[in-house]
């Protein structure tokens, strides 16, 4: 097993050429699975990327039912969402069929990128920081993996709904490019499950020194004001949908605080041990 120092004595060509050996490993198990989702054409795209679409999707009947309970009208209630989507250009249906694939394949194969990932960087810790760090690739999994969830059940439906019943006058009729919705899906999809990873951000960027409990408490308010405006961005333009995709993030953002607060307690105590150990040398 290499050490530290080890991985200290490679040189700058060869940090380059593992790096570039687990870039092409991750790459190939994206385009592995890109493929499977390829034949697996009418599930990926019937069902899920359509799903939002149609008004029998989870999301809407939680709000029907919630608008229904206030007694209040909602356009989650309608029978259909007044739209089509339809395709512009020759080959817009295959490229949106090979990027879907890509993408779904980005999604499923993240633990094995992360894994990749946490190969290349491992080398390059000390033995105890590898062992506290064995979670890692769960945790930032399972992190990535519930931020896609949220995006795709809240973020896309709440966006989807909104600009799709959206006009401006009764003589604009809503026609979208295939291209145009499965961006806006995919981009609420990827852009949550990426936010989700907030707290390992923290927890690296704390490691390094960059962050602070402190300066985090500090930016608190431009944090939620900031949450707030992408909030109200995304979503109808209603209290009630901004605070439903406002709560996870805050969560998110209060939960790095306490990473941070914990890594630099840990980080007190090994200085602690260190001092006592000099001393004792002494």
């Amino acid at each position: 097993m290499k050490t530290k120092q080890d991985h200290n004595e490679m040189s700058f060509l060869d940090h380059l050429e593992e790096l570039r050996w687990h870039l092409i490993r991750s790459t190939a198990a994206i385009l592995i699975i890109a493929c499977v989702a390829f034949l697996m054409r009418h599930f990926i795209f019937d069902t899920i990327i359509f799903g939002p679409k149609n008004m029998d999707f989870p999301t809407y009947k939680f709000f029907c039912k919630l608008a229904t309970y206030i007694n209040i009208d909602s356009d989650f209630c309608a029978e259909e969402l007044p739209f089509i989507i339809q395709s512009r250009t020759m080959a817009g249906q295959f490229s949106a069929h090979i990027w879907t694939s890509i993408w779904a394949g980005f999604i499923i194969a993240f633990p094995y990128v992360i894994y990749e990932f946490w190969k290349f960087i491992s080398p390059g810790l000390y033995e105890k920081e590898r062992k506290n760090s064995r979670g890692f690739i769960l945790i930032a999994s399972l992190l990535f993996f519930m931020g896609v969830l949220f995006g795709y059940y809240i973020v896309a439906p709440l966006s989807i709904n909104f600009l799709g019943t959206y006009q401006v006058s009764s003589e604009v009729q809503n026609q979208f490019d295939i291209g145009s919705y499965i961006s806006t899906l995919r981009s609420a999809v990827i852009a949550s499950g990426l936010v989700f990873e907030l707290p390992i951000i923290i927890f690296f960027l704390t490691k390094i020194g960059l962050v602070t409990p402190t300066i985090l408490k500090k930016y608190r308010k431009m944090a939620l004001v900031v949450v707030l405006v992408l909030s109200a961005i995304i979503t109808p333009p209603d209290i009630a949908s901004q605070v439903v995709v406002s709560i996870p993030i805050l969560l998110l953002y209060q939960v790095s605080i306490y990473i941070s607060a914990y890594v630099l307690r840990q980080e007190a105590k090994k200085e602690k041990k260190a001092k006592e150990g000099l001393v004792k040398k002494k």
